[in-house]
């Protein structure tokens, strides 16, 4: 069957390589998709809209309250502004000529990470100044509270694939540390699948995708202490009013999360863990290859299929470019093709796409 994309000339592709922004993220289910309709085609005052949008969030996230956002991206640079201006409006719409020098963030070397852009730049955009502690591979808890000035608004925390995942000071220690110089403290959780978790360890503020582990619109949130939610929506008379959220997207979201709560999660986790297993046992075949399934990096139940190559005719951003390139296109997951290896994220791929991803590896190489 031609899908919509392709009818407008666009290639096909085979997501094998998990909820990515390149790829469009997730597939939205007829329920979100219905959200999305009948939001958008009614009228609505949006501010009430957000506020009655941010209880109906804090109600899945265990939060106090909670502040809707057209992206985590949108959520980390409206998190860092609400640090800098706080409940101060004439700030809010003054943000990147305020004349202080109270906006200093500080981050984990090793959490200074680029998801598709660098976080710098989302925090920077939001009027912090980001202040890296550490070394890219240790931080100790003296590195963050030698840090600690007059300045210092807030410390950020990224609990992500992409940051470092060894010697990092742990969140609950970070959390320890805010509570006591009195600094709050936020969560970047994008792809985080318990919107719970965080919140009751006593963070201040955790930001989530909407698109990502929940499978709904480009969108997210910020959940987390009152009075700091309250100072981010302030942010949507300031640079928020160029990350304002469409209300359709607002209630497919909600839709969405909806859905994520009935989720049988145990059930996903092992049918995904399958996928894997099959396409596991289907590359064995492939002479001059490892195979092996792995659990995700930063501790998600997560599995996904790893093919290290060894002694194969291409390298593996030679297979990589190979499979890109082809009718479907299939992407893969990429973070460790300076070492051979190429990863495998099922929980986009049915059975059949299996198949398909195996004779094409095996046509590319043979």
């Amino acid at each position: 069957k031609v899908n919509i994309y392709e009818k407008i000339g666009l290639q096909k592709v085979i997501n094998a390589s998990g909820r990515m922004t390149i790829l469009g993220v997730s597939v939205l289910s007829d329920k979100s998709t219905d959200g999305f309709k009948e939001g958008s085609q009614n009228f609505v005052v949006m501010e009430d809209l957000m506020n009655k949008a941010g209880e109906i969030v804090s109600a899945y996230t265990k939060a106090e309250a909670s502040c809707v956002t057209s992206s985590a991206s949108a959520g980390i640079a409206i998190a860092a502004a609400s640090l800098i201006t706080k409940d101060n409006q004439t700030m809010a719409e003054n943000l990147h000529i305020l004349n202080t020098d109270k906006r200093e963030i500080i981050i984990q070397k090793g959490h200074v990470v680029n998801y598709g852009a660098p976080i710098k730049t989302m925090i920077e955009l939001g009027g912090g100044k980001l202040v890296e502690v550490g070394q890219s591979n240790l931080t100790s808890e003296e590195n963050i509270t030698g840090n600690i000035n007059e300045n210092t608004v807030g410390i950020f925390y990224v609990k992500s694939h992409h940051s470092v995942q060894k010697g990092m000071l742990s969140l609950e220690k970070t959390i320890e540390i805010g509570k006591k110089y009195n600094i709050p403290v936020v969560v970047d959780a994008a792809a985080e699948e318990d919107l719970e978790k965080y919140v009751l360890m006593g963070t201040d503020m955790v930001i989530y995708s909407g698109s990502k582990a929940i499978e709904g619109p480009a969108s997210g949130f910020i959940t987390g202490k009152k009075e700091l939610i309250k100072n981010c929506k302030l942010q949507y008379k300031g640079i928020g009013r160029a990350m304002k959220v469409d209300k359709g997207v607002i209630m497919s979201l909600l839709s969405a999360l909806e859905q994520y709560s009935q989720k049988d999660e145990a059930r996903i986790e092992q049918e995904n863990k399958k996928k894997a297993e099959l396409l596991a046992e289907e590359l064995k075949g492939i002479k001059g290859t490892a195979i092996s399934v792995v659990k995700d990096e930063a501790g998600r139940e997560i599995y996904r299929t790893e093919m290290k190559l060894l002694d194969t005719k291409l390298n593996a951003e030679e297979l990589i470019k190979e499979l890109e390139g082809g009718n479907p296109a299939i992407y893969t997951r990429n973070y460790y093709k300076n070492q051979g290896k190429i990863h495998f994220d099922m929980r986009s791929v049915d059975e059949k796409e299996i198949g398909n991803i195996f004779k094409r590896i095996e046509e590319i190489l043979r």
